[in-house]
């Protein structure tokens, strides 16, 4: 599903030039869900970003389901993120002005698509919303809005769901619902999900957990394997 061979990724100030990822070598299968830890500065929101066709690696190639995304143009690249992957963020960026159906539905009107009031429905049961279809997103709990937020950002049925700290301003109960929303999705409908956070608790949902450093993958842990929870444990202290 998501392949990523030999990226790396600089900016420029002027002539100072900061490298952010250095040869990276990184692939998700289809269904799978894998969490990316690493500190600030990392390069971890990096990846996510190349990964979602946001921008594009300075050396290096990245393939979504076969297609190579630095050989795309902006628009091309804008076209494959509506229609293959569905972001979300840790500061929900939903529309003020727009109740909860209608941030759930912004995608399909803009990108034309017909709105399908069943599948709506569906995701609002889905994310536990049903009855708070027609309140602004101010009227919300900050749960309530990441909820809005997920369900906007599948409403299109991505292939791929990018999740950029998912619960960096919630609370541990908060998060420990989306947390458990995003296993269901993976679990019960084979969602594909890439996950970036400082979080061990929120890494412990995924399948594999890949550790950024300076740039590089310093490690990463599979939940079958059997040093899988010495490495939560050693994180979580």
């Amino acid at each position: 599903m998501i392949k990523v061979a030999d990226v790396t990724k600089e900016f420029k100030n002027g002539k100072e030039v900061t490298t952010v990822l250095k040869g990276i070598d990184f692939s998700v299968k289809e269904g799978e869900f894998v969490a990316i830890m690493g500190p600030s500065g990392s390069g971890k929101s990096t990846l996510l970003q190349l990964i979602g066709g946001m921008d594009i690696p300075s050396t290096g190639r990245i393939e979504l389901d076969g297609e190579e995304l630095q050989t795309k143009s902006e628009k091309q690249r804008t076209i494959i993120r509506r229609k293959d992957i569905g972001f979300v963020f840790q500061n929900y960026q939903l529309l003020p002005t727009l109740t909860v159906y209608e941030n759930i539905t912004f995608p399909l009107h803009a990108d034309r698509q017909k709105v399908n009031p069943d599948e709506v429905q569906e995701l609002l049961k889905a994310v536990a919303l049903t009855d708070y279809e027609k309140r602004f997103p101010h009227e919300l709990s900050g749960g309530q809005q990441q909820r809005v937020a997920i369900a906007r950002a599948l409403i299109h049925k991505p292939a791929i769901l990018l999740a950029d700290e998912p619960t960096g301003n919630l609370d541990r109960e908060r998060s420990s619902d989306i947390l458990d929303l995003l296993s269901s999705f993976h679990q019960e409908r084979g969602q594909t999900i890439v996950m970036v956070t400082h979080d061990m608790f929120a890494a412990g949902h995924a399948d594999r957990i890949v550790l950024f450093k300076d740039g590089v993958i310093e490690t990463e842990v599979q939940r079958e394997d059997e040093d899988y929870a010495e490495f939560l444990s050693r994180f979580m202290a």
